[in-house]
């Protein structure tokens, strides 16, 4: 969540590189546009995306504020907060509902095999 069309944002990096390792995924966001091939889904719409494993979190802890409740609707076995979108608030909701919460860096895991 927090997908971008530019490629030097991290969110459109991680996306990119989900792709090459064969993951799915479905970008949402603000942002019109596709990245990796797939349109951009419009947050602001709460679109219904069935058995989703993991979020990755782009999105400030503000910015979430308003879609906290969307993001747990999703019932996600996993939130990943990436650097700069740490929200303890989210995490212990999270956390409440048996969905595992991790503070890393998706790229990161992604290149160490932790992901």
């Amino acid at each position: 969540m927090g997908a971008s069309t530019n490629p030097s944002r991290f969110s459109y990096m991680a996306v990119s590189r989900l792709k090459q390792r064969g993951y799915e995924f479905v970008p949402v966001g603000i942002k019109k546009g596709e990245v990796g091939g797939t349109m951009i889904l419009d947050i602001r719409h709460r679109p219904v995306i069935p058995d989703v494993h993991t979020i990755t979190l782009y999105m400030n802890p503000h910015t979430q504020e308003a879609y906290q409740d969307y993001i747990l609707s999703l019932n996600p076995g996993r939130i990943i907060f990436n650097p700069g979108t740490e929200n303890e608030v989210l995490a212990d909701r999270a956390r409440s509902l048996g969905i595992e919460t991790v503070y890393d860096c998706t790229l990161v895991m992604l290149g160490s095999g932790t992901y």
